[in-house]
């Protein structure tokens, strides 16, 4: 114990120096800038239970990420699943005053592809994750659909602003953008309609394909989907696969090419991750299938720390810092703990991997005609803002005898649950935030069966609820008092928070 709060108070400590002076333009005064510093590489005693291998595909170059800042928070647009590295949905929506309505826009109808696969028919529209893309330069839409296109549409009237890029296979989660020249479009398949499921690049410039990485031989688990929306952090492209293995490519100017593959086991199993991974810094959080938490080092890979949350965990980790230090929210499902069981909604030290607080919820499946849903979390929590800074929100689905989800706010400081607003289905969807001029907090979410939810950030009050869409199970890309959200079906929709 007394080494892991020594390093915990070391690594502190390094994460908070660092500064450099700088004479500001045209100014004889000396400016203190602080510069984020990388993270040490070390390995914490818990990481000795993950088994893992490490594969340099690249040797002509290093690993070492060129630069630990983060390029996804200009303001240029959103280019990844929950707008940044932390996951923490920071859009920046504001509305002015109090809202009391949620009003339809504009609809656009993908195609419905209604082919047969051995898992189903998919349709179009929009899957879990879902979440749009949003270039404001262009004032461009970018989201992938269950028919399996890639669509760019008008953020104002809901047009279609380019050609379609046609992936063939469903995709399922969220697509990203490289954030600085913006012309590469990294899309994983999400089910095999023909096989095999790869991650794609697309040039934007030429509107055409330059990478699809097809099956991994290698990889632990024989599932290949890439439900992961990946994140680019110092030059290198990082993409969690379900199939058990964390890649690492390096980003080029109209291609990428792999640098390394990280594939683990835990407790002899090679677990996939479904989550997108967060990022603090040089270290890389996700949670995987099997209920593991872990820790990497992005420069090398190696795991720096493990925590066993117990269950399935589809949900992404989000992080915030205080004080210099990050915390990792996350939660799981209630799946291989059978028909009921316990979500562990914890809070972790995201240096040293120890547990701050859990919450445990008891939860339950839930049977629709036949098909199974499970409970807990699946959407990715919502760190509050202004008034509701203390403040954590999650939908929770199916407590105890209830087959409806509940809209939770936790206390970032406890975890204990400060209210709970049932909501009329179970809800997948991640909820999103609007500010006020006073700070005061807004959220919007949505539930299974397409109703719409503002609530009062503070007290859980609903202030606006509409059967609206046929699901609400992606989640929304938010641009100012605006949000774009798809729903299964065909429907992709622009709605304004007045």
């Amino acid at each position: 114990m007394k080494r892991i709060l020594f390093f915990a108070a070391f690594v502190t400590l390094i994460a908070s120096c660092g500064q450099r002076a700088e004479k500001a333009e045209n100014d004889d005064s000396i400016v203190e800038i602080k510069e984020p510093q990388m993270l040490p590489d070390t390995m914490l005693p818990s990481a000795s239970t993950v088994s893992y291998s490490i594969e340099v595909t690249d040797t002509s170059m290093s690993g070492e990420l060129a630069s630990i800042r983060s390029l996804y928070d200009g303001g240029d647009g959103w280019f990844t699943f929950r707008a940044n590295t932390l996951r923490n949905a920071d859009f920046g929506g504001k509305v002015t005053g109090s809202p009391t309505k949620v009003v339809k826009d504009w609809q656009f109808d993908t195609y419905f592809d209604a082919t047969k696969t051995s898992m189903g028919t998919w349709g179009g529209g929009t899957g879990w994750t879902g979440q749009p893309l949003y270039l404001r330069q262009s004032d461009e839409i970018i989201v992938a659909s269950l028919c399996g296109r890639v669509y760019f549409l008008n953020f104002q009237d809901g047009t279609e602003s380019r050609p379609y890029l046609d992936v063939i296979n469903p995709i399922k989660g969220t697509c990203s953008l490289e954030p600085e020249k913006r012309n590469l479009l990294f899309v994983g398949h999400g089910i095999p309609k023909v096989p095999p499921m790869s991650q794609l690049v697309f040039d934007l410039r030429k509107h055409s394909r330059t990478f699809a990485s097809g099956a991994d031989r290698k990889a632990g688990r024989g599932w290949g989907a890439f439900d992961s929306s990946p994140v680019v952090v110092g030059g290198f492209l990082f993409w969690p696969g379900e199939n058990g293995t964390i890649y690492k490519y390096k980003v080029g100017d109209s291609t990428i090419t792999l640098h390394t593959a990280l594939r683990y086991r835990c407790h002899g199993a090679a677990p996939g991750v479904e989550n997108s991974l967060c990022v603090y810094r040089n270290y890389g959080y996700f949670g995987d299938n099997h209920g593991n938490i872990l820790c990497i080092n992005l420069n090398n890979m190696k795991p720096v720390w493990h925590y066993d949350n117990h269950d399935d965990i589809d949900g992404s980790l989000v992080c915030e810092e205080v004080d210099g230090v990050p915390y990792i929210y996350g939660g799981c499902e209630v799946d291989k703990q059978g028909d009921r069981g316990i979500c562990h909604m914890v809070k972790l030290n995201g240096l040293t991997g120890q547990l701050v607080w859990e919450q445990q919820i008891a939860c339950r499946k839930l049977n629709l005609g036949g098909k199974h849903f499970d409970g807990g979390l699946y959407c990715t929590p919502l760190p509050g803002k202004g008034d509701c800074r203390d403040l954590l929100f999650a939908n929770i689905c199916q407590r105890d005898n209830s087959s409806n989800a509940e809209f939770t706010a936790f206390s970032k400081e406890t975890g204990e649950i400060v209210y709970r607003t049932v909501l009329k289905a179970f809800a997948w969807s991640s909820p999103v935030a609007f500010l006020n001029e006073k700070g005061q907090t807004f959220i919007f979410t949505g539930d299974s069966s397409g109703n719409a939810y503002l609530i009062e950030g503070k007290t859980g009050r609903i202030i606006f609820t509409e059967h609206m869409v046929n699901n609400f199970e992606s989640s929304p890309v938010v641009v100012d008092n605006h949000l774009v959200v798809g729903s299964r079906g065909t429907e992709i929709y622009r709605f304004s928070i007045q």
